[in-house]
């Protein structure tokens, strides 16, 4: 009785985390490129601009602390 508990937990719980991981991809586009004439076209460029130097960003520091602790002589 008590594995079928566990099991029927474990089922309850995997399925609340599927639908709560799930959400975000029902949200609303937050900007519109494909409008002409109001400018929303440059606003969506510069965003992505944005998002991809901090991508960059990212991975660039995610590599000098790798280099960093490679350096470093082991104990």
């Amino acid at each position: 009785m008590r594995r079928w508990r566990t099991l029927l937990a474990g089922v309850l719980i995997g399925g609340v985390a599927l639908l709560v991981s799930a959400a975000p991809a029902s949200a609303q586009q937050l900007v519109d490129a494909g409008k002409e004439g109001d400018g929303s076209g440059g606003l969506a460029f510069v965003l992505f601009a944005l998002m991809c130097a901090l991508i960059a960003a990212a991975l660039f520091y995610m590599d000098r602390i790798r280099r960093r602790r490679g350096e470093e002589p082991d104990d």
